[in-house]
């Protein structure tokens, strides 16, 4: 469970936990870590959880987490909720664009290096949380920043797009393995995240910001439930017996399958992303 010291990721362990499973929380923080072990293990029906530290942001902590975890043996659920939204350009310690090297590089990586692993567990699933922002993600992936300004919003939204294009494109791969692979729309929710990168037009393209009030009212409508509603769809994906030998689905802020936004699975799109992600984080 990435990111799962807080939000959305914390109410997702606390619902695994209760489903039984023996939780491994990942973050940055060690103290928030332990907070949030003991609050899972509160709702627990199983062995303890456990907190492993990383940095999600770099690409060689991810690659020494999935060392660790690989070794440990089979992994039945692997959810990759972490993400990001900036409002300034920064990059992650390999110098790749962050809010691209978080949102998707980071679980598309932890992902390919884990799936011996859940091949061994299988019947197991990946859940990567995705966004609505998807809908105003560039679809140009010939490199990790998109061309033009650098406007956080937009720019979350392609990562978040690139991510949920390999999700999909996993879950073909994958078919039949015994590995089902879906992606989990949260629907929003008022979380630390979302309470600190709205704050200025300036993560818009000039173009929307003078319907900044109408954007930012959108943005209010569609995050104003709480973490744990949120984390419902990740939850059902996770564990949900109706879901078993499905594969590739989109579960909704309900629990039910969702239509994906038009032409996330087109060919040249589904090429462009896995060669840009093969190219700046190779397996």
């Amino acid at each position: 469970m990435t990111a799962g010291t807080g939000g959305i990721g914390l109410e997702t362990a606390v619902g695994l936990a209760a489903a039984g499973y023996e939780v491994t929380v990942v973050g940055r923080d060690a103290e928030r870590g332990k907070l949030a072990v003991d609050r899972v293990d509160a709702h627990g029906t199983g062995a303890r959880a456990r907190f492993l530290s990383a940095d999600l942001l770099s690409l060689t902590s991810v690659r020494a987490l999935a060392e660790r975890v690989a070794a440990e043996g089979r992994v039945a659920v692997l959810v990759n909720n972490v993400g990001a939204m900036f409002d300034e350009r920064r990059l992650s310690p390999e110098g790749v664009e962050a809010t691209f090297a978080l949102n998707h590089l980071s679980p598309y990586l932890l992902t390919e290096l884990l799936l011996p692993s859940l091949r061994d567990g299988a019947p197991s699933r990946v859940v990567n949380v995705t966004s609505g922002s998807v809908r105003i993600g560039t679809r140009r992936f010939d490199a990790a920043e998109p061309p033009g300004g650098y406007y956080g919003l937009h720019v979350y939204g392609r990562a978040k797009l690139a991510n949920l294009v390999h999700t999909l494109d996993l879950a073909e791969r994958l078919r039949g393995t015994g590995v089902s692979v879906f992606a989990a729309d949260p629907g929003g929710a008022v979380t630390d995240m979302t309470a600190g990168t709205m704050r200025s037009s300036q993560v818009v393209a000039p173009w929307l910001r003078p319907f900044w009030f109408l954007v930012l009212r959108a943005f209010q409508r569609t995050t104003g439930g709480t973490p744990s509603e949120a984390a419902w769809s990740s939850i059902v994906a996770a564990t949900d017996p109706a879901l078993a030998e499905r594969t590739g689905l989109i579960i909704g802020r309900d629990g039910r399958p969702v239509s994906p936004p038009r032409g996330v699975t087109a060919p040249e799109l589904v090429h462009a992303v896995r060669n840009l992600s093969r190219r700046l984080a190779p397996c």
